[in-house]
């Protein structure tokens, strides 16, 4: 049996670091059994969150949506990417022109294989932050930006991820990348894993594939944890 799971808002709010209790929990949760985490962040954001011991103690940690991967501490591939002079000035078209006024700066992260971008920018408050994250979750925003990106550049990948940001990345170079390396049955936790959503490419190419799996589409980390409790 293989876990997967994504972070933000599945293992620690977006973000934020684990709940202290959780990280307890999932510390012994994880002896002895497969896991394998997968987030869109790079490897000192994701520490910030669940702390060195988890990260060193899970089988593979796959950095910025798999594009760079760690095991134990070491890490063993990675692949570059970054945007060309027209995506730019399309991302910048879309900040310029955005509904949402505030904007607090780093719109644009470059990350291993891939860049994050923000219409409020990474430098915001988590109360603007959070502010952002409902008026988008009616506004669509960020899920219009992704359709035109994709839609001007075929060769591109957009998804949403976390509260205020979308990964950008070559074609195929998604989440779901992770599943080349991972065989057997699958236990896959996310809370972004509709159409869009980031977390999407690995539900979807699970059930394509048939493989066995069992997809745990969470709402908070104290689903995820409460989900573990009954499988443990």
């Amino acid at each position: 049996m293989n876990y997967i799971f994504d972070i933000d808002g599945t293992l620690t709010p977006s973000r934020l670091p684990i709940d202290p209790n959780f990280s307890n929990f999932f510390t012994n949760w994880i002896k002895q059994k497969n896991v394998y985490l997968v987030t869109g962040s790079d490897k000192e954001k994701t520490i910030e969150q669940i702390g060195l011991n988890i990260w060193k103690n899970v089988n593979k940690v796959y950095q910025s949506c798999g594009n760079q991967v760690w095991k134990k501490g070491q890490l063993i591939e990675e692949r570059s990417f970054s945007l060309n002079k027209k995506m730019k000035n399309k991302l910048t078209f879309f900040l310029n022109n955005s509904r949402w006024s505030e904007k607090f700066g780093n719109h644009f992260e470059q990350r291993v294989g891939l860049v994050n971008f923000s219409i409020i920018g990474r430098n915001c408050s988590q109360k603007k932050r959070e502010e952002y994250y409902f008026w988008d979750a009616q506004s669509k925003e960020r899920e219009m930006i992704c359709n035109q990106i994709m839609e001007h550049f075929p060769n591109i990948e957009a998804a949403i991820g976390g509260q205020i940001s979308i990964d950008i990345y070559e074609k195929g170079k998604n989440k779901a990348q992770v599943l080349d390396e991972i065989s057997g049955e699958v236990f896959f936790f996310g809370d972004k894993m509709d159409e869009g959503g980031n977390d999407y490419p690995i539900a979807k190419r699970l059930i394509l594939e048939k493989r066995p799996h069992k997809l745990f589409k969470v709402s908070d980390p104290l689903e995820t944890w409460n989900i573990l409790k009954t499988l443990n």
